[in-house]
């Protein structure tokens, strides 16, 4: 059996920087090493719907932009396979079977799900059972394509651990078909939860603190400027906090020894500027100019090539639409082996259609 990779995102906005060092960046750099047979990436637009079901238009808007995220910042069709979630019908079919495989305590204690629950404000049995299925659903996801490696931040670890419970029960209880998947987390710890630019919770569309992937250079210099830092440092001269300060938090996820050369030479690297911050003497948009600068000549090339593919839209969507018919030439293989595991492959089953011709000529 070959190294396989699935990862997706929720085409619910354009993708911003908690995506980017979450997943999308090692995808970029996986995709280019070669080291994997296949790799698979999804726009989840089902999963998306499960807490926008009155809102279709506003994920169908967003497919593109995803695409675009996609594609700019280094995916490549020639190298990955690009699809769209709902095309592939063999999912609905495998998240129901999955779902027989799995209790709802257990999906209710899963701390994804009451993370993202307590996220969009649901109370009780105010929950969309779809919403509230997620966690199978994505096991659906991973399973039909067999994958083996799943890049994602560390918040997706328990809807990982539900995913290899169904498979092993799966497994147990038809044939070994499944494979178990691993999560691979982002090399650098601090990228593995980004936080938003509000210090609080992790960054996410729906509480606005986000820097996009496509922000223009000004736009991203006003969210740097505004983001929370410590609030004890009051005067230049004040000691100050890196631990909770989302500047600090973000050095660490994007700065390499070399943009201090660049842009803050009095400086060798960022352990020397916390130090100094922690002495007090340090002013918080000294530190925000730095990140400002890190960031957009991070950004630069990307937001270049999304203005490039933006040009040829028609385009996009068919890389999609290429993307989607091979990754359904996997899904229908895979769903093919479920079946038959199962034992309802009926059709195809020609020692089921003999026996039963048997029994009822014995009659």
């Amino acid at each position: 059996m070959g190294k396989i990779i699935l990862t997706g995102d929720r085409p619910t906005g354009k993708l911003h920087l908690g995506h980017y060092v979450g997943s999308l960046r090692r995808r970029v750099e996986l995709q280019n090493a070669g080291d994997y047979d296949k790799m698979f990436v999804f726009m989840a637009d089902v999963q998306a719907l499960t807490d926008n079901a009155d809102n279709p238009e506003k994920i169908r808007q967003n497919i593109i932009e995803v695409a675009l995220d996609y594609l700019s910042a280094g995916l490549d069709p020639e190298k990955c396979t690009l699809f769209i979630q709902s095309q592939i019908t063999e999912l609905a079919e495998l998240t129901t079977y999955l779902m027989n495989l799995v209790s709802v305590s257990r999906v209710q204690r899963n701390p994804t799900v009451k993370t993202e629950v307590k996220m969009r404000g649901f109370e009780g049995e105010s929950i969309p059972l779809g919403f509230f299925c997620y966690p199978v659903s994505q096991a659906a996801d991973i399973t039909l394509f067999k994958a083996t490696t799943v890049p994602a931040g560390e918040d997706q670890e328990p809807m990982l651990e539900v995913t290899r419970e169904l498979v092993r029960r799966f497994n147990q209880i038809y044939a070994p078909v499944l494979v178990e998947p691993n999560i691979m987390l982002p090399e650098n710890a601090t990228a593995r939860r980004l936080p938003g630019t509000d210090g609080k919770e992790k960054m996410s569309k729906s509480l606005g603190n986000c820097i996009y992937l496509s922000d223009d250079a000004d736009t991203v210099w006003q969210k740097v400027r505004s983001m929370y830092t410590d609030p004890t440092h009051v005067n230049l001269n004040d000691p100050g906090h890196v631990e909770g300060n989302a500047v600090f938090t973000y050095l660490d996820a994007f700065s390499k020894d070399e943009d201090f050369q660049k842009f803050l030479p009095e400086y060798q690297n960022l352990d020397e500027l916390k130090d100094h911050y922690r002495r007090g003497g340090l002013g918080d948009m000294k530190c925000k100019k730095l990140l400002n600068q890190i960031l957009n000549e991070m950004l630069e090339p990307i937001r270049q090539r999304r203005h490039e593919f933006e040009q040829d839209i028609p385009e996009i969507y068919n890389i999609l639409r290429k993307g989607t018919e091979k990754a359904r030439e996997t899904a229908a293989q895979t769903m093919d082996e479920v079946r038959q595991a199962m034992q309802i492959n009926y059709f195809d089953d020609e020692e089921l259609i003999r026996s039963q011709a048997e029994r009822f000529r014995a009659k």
